[in-house]
């Protein structure tokens, strides 16, 4: 039987590697030049002036797929560290659109004014962040979305469900178009067309099976794989793949559908990775903490997170120096802000932690993930 693209893609791939193994891979230590680096430096990928061309040209490609165009006016409203990287799509949207403004994740009202200013008609925007400025618009500065004659939404950095999109279409007039951002080196490497992933580069993306380093077969259309990328464009990734930690199914066509949820052990929120296994390790290193749980919903339009932490003594649940000292180890951990809570009970025995996504995005570790679970998150 012959073999499909996917499984032709797989097994050229010397070796599959998670996100813990990047580090070895890629060897910050001692590469020179510039060196891709994630907020906490979970991922550093250097880049060789190859790399950032090839880099810089896949991002143009994605962005034409997307629907960007010579004569358009671009704001990117993305950070512009880490993931997703604003400031290479900026670099790249240069190349294509008539003019770009990169204005980083700002507030809503100045970002209209940006808009308005320089009359853009194509916003990049995460999709939180597209329909925060929806309900801002509407409910604090009493504007029409119609009235900014956007064209085009790219959204990119979150897990986006077809709903939101199509509600955001309809609001701002615009065609809705997700891009699929690398996790490792923030390059937009395929953008969503009818449901399904379309990668820039040939063989770039493919599904393996949770448990094991087998591809996905195309034809099983209900089980979850999880989203791997292979670099074959870098100098230093060359000849591996790596975990991203999104889950998604193949579609009738074959086709990588978007991802619906993640796993493993990073979670996204509000368009940043973060590392279980560091939040694991700088609360253990806090005198007194049993047992805690992050909460991450979606109350409105933003991902809010909660960290709530339990104590083995009376003397520190009320103590603000040890709430202090909580905060200030989320601060060091991730840009994103999470709220501390402290559980008023004492509790001495210790417990694993627990990760509730009430979003129902993150499903767990991979070993625990089944069909079953996910459509029960779905629902």
């Amino acid at each position: 039987m012959m073999n499909t693209p996917a499984q032709e893609h797989i097994s050229a791939v010397e070796k599959i590697i998670g996100r813990a193994e990047l580090a070895a891979a890629s060897s910050p230590a001692t590469a020179t030049g510039w060196i891709h680096c994630s907020p906490t430096a979970d991922i550093t990928v250097p880049m060789s002036a190859s790399d950032r061309g090839t880099a810089a040209k896949l991002t143009r490609d994605t962005l034409v797929a997307a629907g960007v165009r010579s004569g358009d006016r671009v704001v990117v409203a993305l950070n512009n560290d880490g993931e997703p990287a604003g400031a290479l799509i900026a670099g790249a949207a240069a190349d294509v659109a008539a003019a770009v403004v990169n204005t980083g994740a700002r507030g809503r009202m100045r970002l209209v004014k940006v808009i308005e200013t320089v009359r853009a008609n194509v916003l990049v925007i995460t999709p939180t962040g597209a329909a925060d400025l929806l309900a801002r618009l509407h409910m604090e500065f009493l504007a029409d979305p119609l009235d900014l004659e956007l064209r085009l939404l790219v959204l990119t950095g979150e897990i986006a469900d077809a709903k939101t999109a199509r509600h955001l279409a309809t609001e701002f007039g615009a065609d809705v178009v997700n891009v699929f951002t690398d996790p490792v080196t923030s390059v937009p490497v395929a953008h969503h067309s009818n449901g399904s992933l379309v990668p820039t580069a040939p063989t770039q993306l493919t599904l393996v099976q949770l448990d094991s380093e087998k591809p996905l077969d195309p034809a099983d259309t209900a089980t979850l794989g999880e989203v791997v990328v292979r670099h074959e464009w870098h100098e230093k990734l060359s000849g591996l793949a790596v975990r991203t930690g999104y889950l998604a199914r193949y579609g009738e066509d074959g086709g990588i559908q978007a991802p619906e949820h993640t796993a493993g052990d990073h979670i996204l929120v509000r368009g940043r990775w973060l590392s279980i296994p560091n939040l694991t390790a700088a609360l253990r290193r806090i005198d007194g903490i049993t047992q805690w749980r992050l909460e991450v919903s979606r109350r409105g339009t933003l991902d809010a997170a909660t960290l709530t932490v339990s104590f083995n003594r009376d003397s520190l649940v009320g103590n603000p120096m040890w709430r202090g000292r909580v905060e200030q180890a989320l601060s060091a951990l991730t840009p994103v802000s999470i709220a501390v809570a402290v559980d008023p009970t004492v509790r001495e025995e210790p417990a694993a932690p627990v990760i509730a996504d009430h979003r129902g995005h993150h499903l767990g570790e991979r070993a625990t993930v089944t069909t079953n679970s996910a459509q029960s998150h779905a629902g």
